[in-house]
């Protein structure tokens, strides 16, 4: 099948990649839609050293699966494949499970192909008032809820976005809906444009806000960004970190303490909530797309996603 590769730092397009198998208890989908994510874009740099097919953020079709009700039907998938039997696993902890795989980042092919292989626990089936354009942020979105699974947002907590990439105008139309006192920080006109259009205010990184904040997202997906959100943080205020990146980060760790401050990781998040939330309107996500482009030009469409004005990519795999 053909297939975008990562392998050695190179990106490139190979027309003869093996079709995956479908094991049991696993599902075979063609894709149909799949998004560039910045992550994807780390993985070229050496991010978690991978090699193979990239790709997690994608809506596709079931072509083939034991379980006859999904044939035929449009879904997305959650992208940790935990071995169901350690520790971790049997407190609920699927997502941090030490054999995990995970799609397209981490010893599993993901959906930069012509099909692409899921556990069939992962699958979740789409409903009809989802397009394929809203359901491929179906990942993100997840991400951006899953803060409001880890902390305590009031409707009275002043909050900072820092970021105006595609996770962060994500982040902050899902924490809006909060009625939180909420600034998105960025460097882009055009993208913090979006969320001033929806009522949400903003501050750039040179005239940041003069106050600071209880709660601090940093999105910026750059080893930066940590010095920033401590500027920006209250003491004893909160810094989410959602960035993933390549390189090491330092920090005076003594602040931390002094100030008590609290650093919450945060990853992937709950996929059913993202859906209703996309099936109710109350998440723009035709404003978040820059361009498509079909397979044949993976290559281009990578090469535009490196363009700091661009806010998500498209790549069309199946018909449209």
């Amino acid at each position: 099948m053909r297939a975008l590769l990562i392998e050695n730092g190179e990106v490139k397009v190979v027309e003869d990649y093996p079709k995956p198998k479908v094991k049991s208890g696993w599902v075979l989908i063609k894709p149909s839609v799949v998004g560039i994510c910045n992550t994807d874009l780390e993985l070229i740099q050496g991010y978690m050293n991978f090699s193979g097919v990239p790709g997690h953020e994608f809506v596709g079709v079931v072509e083939e699966s034991s379980d006859k009700k999904l044939l035929g039907r449009r879904v997305v998938g959650e992208i940790n494949f935990a071995c169901g039997t350690c520790e971790y696993c049997r407190k609920g902890l699927q997502r941090h499970c030490p054999n995990r795989s995970v799609l397209g980042i981490q010893n599993a092919d993901g959906a930069f192909a012509e099909y692409v292989t899921l556990p069939r626990e992962n699958i979740h089936i789409l409903p009809d008032g989802v397009s394929d354009d809203q359901a491929v942020f179906v990942e993100p979105l997840a991400a951006s809820l899953e803060i409001l699974m880890q902390t305590h947002i009031k409707p009275t907590s002043k909050v900072f976005v820092l970021g105006d990439g595609k996770l962060g105008l994500l982040v902050t139309q899902v924490l809006r809906l909060i009625g939180c006192d909420l600034v998105l920080v960025g460097k882009h006109e055009n993208k913090l444009g979006i969320v001033e259009r929806m009522g949400v205010k903003t501050a750039t990184t040179e005239n940041l806000p003069a106050t600071k904040a209880d709660l601090v997202v940093e999105c910026t997906g750059n080893p930066n960004g940590y010095s920033l959100a401590k500027r920006m943080v209250s003491p004893s205020g909160i810094i989410v970190a959602k960035s993933t990146y390549h390189q090491n980060l330092e920090l005076n760790w003594s602040e931390i303490v002094v100030d008590e401050i609290s650093i919450i990781g945060s990853r992937c998040g709950p996929f059913d909530p993202a859906i209703r939330l996309l099936e109710q309107g109350l998440i723009d996500t035709g404003s978040l797309i820059t361009a498509r482009y079909p397979f044949e030009e993976v290559l281009r469409a990578f090469e535009h996603a490196k363009d700091r004005e661009a806010i998500k990519i498209l790549v069309q795999i199946g018909k449209q």
